[in-house]
């Protein structure tokens, strides 16, 4: 696949985290969660797969915990939307980005009524260019090939 350091943030049980880290050629996933249970799990779950390049990070409500110029691309998958303190959240996502660097945040399509998700647990495009954008990112493209979500690409410059 790649040689990216890349974080998976609100990583769980390692979803996306776990075949990411087997198609890295080089480098390591950071998967971060605020829950202690979760990264636990994800520990366990990398040594029993044999993946020495994940690194389960315990983050905050504040701040993913990521350290600073550490990672090239940034994975958020239906995780944005739930953060508590999401300007924080992003600033430290910024802050955690090489200079290049990309987040790929993916969320429940807002604008869609058809989407059978709660409103709550949704954004629009619009919304998340406002918050991203407002946190020093720059909005690069949005993918609409997914069913039911956007695929948001920013970028720290």
């Amino acid at each position: 696949m790649c040689s990216s350091d890349l974080a998976d943030i609100g990583a769980g049980s390692g979803y996306f985290s776990v075949p990411i880290a087997r198609r890295l050629t080089a480098g390591r996933v950071l998967a971060t969660d605020i829950q202690p249970e979760m990264i636990d799990f994800l520990q366990a779950r990398a040594r029993t797969e044999g993946l020495a390049n994940i690194t389960g990070i315990l983050g905050r409500e504040d701040d993913a915990m990521l350290p600073a110029d550490g990672v090239d691309l940034v994975l958020l998958v239906d995780a944005y939307h739930e953060f508590d303190r999401p300007w924080e959240m992003a600033r430290s996502i910024r802050r955690a980005l090489r200079p290049g660097g990309r987040v790929a945040l993916v969320e429940y399509r807002g604008e869609d009524p058809s989407v059978p998700i709660k409103p709550l647990h949704k954004m629009t495009v619009a919304q998340a260019r406002l918050e991203w954008e407002a946190a020093g990112f720059r909005w690069v493209a949005t993918d609409e090939r997914l069913p039911i979500q956007h695929l948001i690409w920013f970028t720290k410059d």
